[in-house]
């Protein structure tokens, strides 16, 4: 990956977790696992506080219904890495009900809210489709949300499927139902918005801010994060090679592009839910 602390800068726990894992299955872990164990009391709690009841919990979609609206986002946002993963795990949590490779062959409510979910990634004037509960629209802008979060992330921070990965990490997600071990887990506010823009880290809550809004924000972080908030699929290793040329460390650059990617996909949560309200629901 881009930065080199997401390889090599995990706590004793986790390398020891991803040491015995690798071990039994045979690969390294995926390039996800190693951001999510990195400094997990920043993101990393309240981000699968989401994930675990949006991926697998009860809902009107199936588990591969959210795993196709998933791909899709993936879709949206150009990131080769989660559209990939995705199309397997329908496959596996699926039993056939879609097929990845022919979308268009899915029940017609999955369609409708995959088409405004669309829209909400875009930042165009979301929709919500007719005919469907308030509840399964705000389902799946649940799952819409992670996945414009983890999208960003990893098309900024360079994620790549080593030989191996997606058959065994698919499964292995699958099966924890996007869950990881307390254990490994850090104490962190519960609520997303708190753990990435007001608690305490390497940079400030103002900067932090800033990064998730684009509202002044300075060089050399201001091009930079407009890049992972509206076409993090355009970063290159040189744009991070230029913030550590200027100074910024590798902790700054992760923090700054959780909160550039977790603050666009609040936005763009926050209009797809105010478009369901305004509709009445």
């Amino acid at each position: 990956m881009r930065l080199s602390v997401l390889d090599h800068g995990h706590r004793r726990r986790a390398r020891l977790f991803m040491a015995v894992t690798g071990k039994l299955s045979g690969v390294t872990s995926p390039d996800i696992v190693k951001l999510l164990l990195y400094r997990p009391g920043f993101l990393t709690r309240p981000l699968l506080e989401l994930a675990a009841p949006a991926m697998r919990g009860e809902s009107y979609w199936t588990a591969g219904e959210r795993e196709y609206l998933a791909m899709s986002t993936a879709q949206v946002h150009e990131c080769p890495f989660c559209v990939v993963t995705h199309a397997e795990l329908i496959r596996i949590a699926g039993n056939g009900e879609i097929d990845p490779d022919r979308p268009l062959d899915a029940r017609p409510e999955l369609l409708a809210v995959q088409r405004f979910l669309e829209d909400v990634s875009r930042d165009l004037e979301p929709v919500p489709p007719s005919g469907l509960p308030a509840q399964a629209v705000l389902e799946a802008l649940n799952v819409n949300l992670v996945w414009n979060i983890v999208n960003r992330l990893a098309n900024a921070f360079g994620f790549e499927l080593l030989e191996g990965q997606l058959k065994v990490g698919t499964k292995a997600l699958h099966r924890a139902g996007y869950r990881f071990p307390g254990f490994l887990l850090a104490d962190s506010p519960d609520d997303l918005r708190e753990s990435v823009f007001e608690q305490p880290a390497r940079t400030s809550p103002e900067l932090r801010r800033a990064a998730g809004t684009g509202e002044g924000l300075e060089a050399p972080w201001r091009d930079y994060a407009a890049s992972v908030r509206d076409a993090s699929q355009r970063i290159t290793d040189d744009d991070v090679r230029r913030l550590l040329a200027a100074g910024c460390t590798e902790d700054e650059i992760f923090e700054v592009t959780v909160a550039a990617a977790v603050g666009a996909a609040l936005r763009s949560f926050d209009a797809g839910r105010d478009a369901l309200k305004a509709r009445g629901d």
